[in-house]
């Protein structure tokens, strides 16, 4: 089985590095990163609103444990978003390189 995770980040910079960690780490076999993005949320009481940065992240579901370790430690935010969803279906070619991938 597989996942996808996604995590919002602050800037380019932050993007970059943990996309390259968790690739060459094989905790994800792709992240693709899309830039300008808006948020809009509640922290500590307020509403606040910032431009970020998503993460959409390509793993197996017995990695998840070990990503979101890996992304907590690299990320500035206080406590950034990790959600991760369970793939149902796929191109059985590309959910083959994903297993390749993360092997």
């Amino acid at each position: 089985m597989f996942s996808i995770v996604l995590t919002t980040v602050k800037d380019r910079r932050e993007a970059n590095r943990i996309s390259q960690a968790l690739v060459s780490e094989k905790l994800a076999a792709c992240v693709s990163i899309v830039p300008n993005v808006t948020s809009i949320y509640r922290w500590q009481g307020k509403i606040e609103g910032s431009r970020e940065i998503i993460l959409v992240i390509k793993t197996s579901a017995k990695k998840i444990d070990r990503l979101m370790s890996r992304i907590k430690e690299l990320h500035s935010y206080q406590v950034p978003e990790i959600i991760s969803l369970n793939v149902q279906r796929g191109l059985p070619q590309y959910l083959k390189w994903l297993k390749e991938s993360l092997d």
